[in-house]
């Protein structure tokens, strides 16, 4: 997910991009004080989703939302601004939610369930996934890279079982030779799925994986 953060004070700024990563661990964001910049950096890259300061030196937040209109309709626009008397002029220009500052990733999550559009899948931020030889995962055309070797392995048996359950007791006997399911090893197995899930977050994947509790025990 492309996301754009705009406002003319660093600070303010920085507040808003903190929150939005906290919000969205996998997105990308680009920040900008200058709205000027900020609409040249639009003229050649993809923006899902605008955080925009309204009261801004220069260009208003109203005014960039109808010069980002021109150049990406798609783009959806959420205000955010320490101002509450722009609010029916904020929504008459397509804004999808208006927050007020200083905005938390609770309110940044709610405003994402006001989308006025649907979030375009660019086929080039995707995960491909190599069986033939050695067993490869890639994103945008580079290798991803598992934090540990288990991991990997443990994402190359769940790819060859091709959607099928998986139970914990399962997976251990497939990663560690003796097969002895201890507390320790399942201990272990959790600290595998964690670092999987997490390393499949950043590129969007991460609801591949399905956890699952059945008779006190995980099944993937």
């Amino acid at each position: 997910m492309n996301i754009l953060a705009v406002d003319d004070e660093e600070l303010p700024l920085r507040l808003l991009v903190d929150s939005i990563s906290k919000a969205i661990p996998s997105a990308e964001i680009h920040s900008f004080q200058d709205p000027n910049e900020a609409l040249e950096h639009l003229s050649t890259n993809q923006c899902d989703i605008a955080f925009l300061d309204i009261e801004m030196r220069g260009m208003t937040g109203l005014e960039f939302s109808r010069k980002l209109k021109d150049i990406s309709p798609q783009t959806n626009i959420i205000f955010v601004t320490g101002h509450t008397e722009y609010a029916v002029d904020a929504f008459r220009v397509g804004a999808s939610d208006y927050l007020l500052k200083p905005p938390t990733p609770e309110s940044v999550l709610q405003a994402l369930e006001q989308l006025r559009n649907p979030i375009r899948n660019d086929s080039t931020n995707r995960i491909r996934i190599q069986c033939f030889g050695n067993f490869e995962v890639f994103y945008n055309g580079k290798p991803l890279a598992f934090k540990r070797i288990k991991t990997r392995e443990l994402f190359a048996y769940l790819v060859d079982r091709a959607g099928a359950g998986v139970i914990s007791g399962e997976l251990i006997s497939v990663l560690w030779e003796d097969g002895l399911n201890t507390h320790s090893r399942q201990s272990n197995l959790r600290n595998l799925i964690s670092d999987m899930k997490k390393t499949l977050a950043e590129t969007d994947a991460d609801d591949v994986i399905i956890k699952k509790r059945q008779n006190n025990s995980d099944r993937l």
